[in-house]
């Protein structure tokens, strides 16, 4: 199994928009992105090597696994 390594907003922002998310508003550094069916917002700062625990955090609320989200970044 790969590991999750920090990755640059934009990359982030390509896996958010291939999963349906999309653009809401800004407010700062920080992005807000939707989807039908979530409880709440995905928030992505602009920050140039997103932290681990942020990518966990997304994908949660997002309800993709590490394994789903790992094999999307091989597809963009």
């Amino acid at each position: 199994m790969s590991r999750i390594t920090p990755l640059d907003w934009k990359q982030f922002e390509k896996f958010l928009l291939f999963v349906g998310c999309t653009f809401e508003r800004q407010k700062g550094d920080h992005r807000v992105y939707w989807r039908k069916g979530l409880s709440r917002p995905v928030i992505l700062p602009m920050y140039k090597n997103l932290p681990i625990f942020v990518i966990r955090n997304n994908l949660r609320t997002l309800g993709i696994s590490l394994d789903e989200y790992l094999q999307i970044l091989k597809k963009l």
